[in-house]
């Protein structure tokens, strides 16, 4: 990544650049990232492309877009990666009510920083803040709840939040390309998560903002919660712009299934 986009990038999260690639700079970096990206899949609903490569920086960094695991976590790891850090894509798979989803179904960094080994995660919506210590089977504690991981066998992990399992990554470092087909399967499916509903969300530093829809607005501000629905296409298009920073010149589709399916955010 050229020193531009890297600045831009600290800009467009509002970091700033550790002196060196240590664990209080993860941390930072991590913790910005989730405070600024929003967690969404419009394009899905837009007919726009999807890239894993180094042109998703082009829509996270100049266009003030968010996205999925298949977007927002590689975006950070070609950031981290310039910032000196040690970083592998894991894959993963999702606990899902029905059972484990199918292998590449998520995607997460490991990023080495003071000789261990870290999860991070800006790609999921019930993701930790801070990275989490791979080396670790007690509960870490963060600000979006009590994390622990579990040996799973053949190396994987699998990653519990409040007692409930998230998902499941192997200890096997992939490239970004491997994910291609469960990225085609994620755009074209029927059975599709992201294609069952529309969704966009943002941590704040006491809570979450959420957009199911285009209308179903919903807020998380410490113990506090609220829900509205928005009544007009001009309310629609200012939340957007408001809470997530999205400017969009035609809103996204509405799923057929409704806007509560699929994926969840909170």
């Amino acid at each position: 990544m050229q020193d531009g986009i890297m600045d831009d990038y600290l800009a467009r999260i509002g970091a700033t650049r550790p002196e060196q690639p240590d664990l209080k700079g993860l941390r930072h970096l991590t913790e910005r990232h989730l405070l600024s990206v929003p967690f969404e899949n419009l394009d899905y609903h837009l007919g726009e492309d999807i890239f894993m490569d180094e042109r998703v920086l082009e829509k996270i960094v100049h266009k003030n877009r968010g996205g999925g695991c298949f977007e927002v976590n590689p975006a950070l790891s070609f950031l981290l990666t310039s910032l000196g850090y040690e970083v592998d894509i894991l894959p993963g798979w999702v606990h899902r009510p029905d059972g484990l989803g199918p292998f590449l179904g998520h995607l997460a960094l490991r990023v080495k920083a003071e000789g261990r080994d870290w999860l991070v995660d800006v790609g999921f919506g019930r993701n930790s803040r801070f990275p989490l210590d791979l080396s670790s089977r007690e509960v870490q504690q963060d600000p979006h709840g009590e994390y622990r991981i579990h040996d799973a066998g053949d190396g994987a992990i699998d990653v519990y939040l409040g007692g409930k399992p998230l998902y499941r990554v192997a200890d096997r470092p992939v490239r970004v390309e491997d994910f291609a087909p469960a990225l085609w399967w994620y755009r074209t499916s029927p059975d599709s998560s992201f294609l069952q509903a529309l969704f966009c969300s943002v941590r704040t530093t006491d809570g979450l903002v959420t957009l199911k829809g285009n209308y179903h607005m919903s807020s998380v501000a410490g113990q506090e919660r609220s829900r509205q629905t928005l009544g007009t296409e001009a309310e629609a298009f200012e939340a957007y712009k408001k809470h997530f920073g999205i400017s969009l010149e035609t809103l996204p589709e509405e799923p057929a299934g409704g806007v509560t399916a699929g994926v969840r955010t909170e």
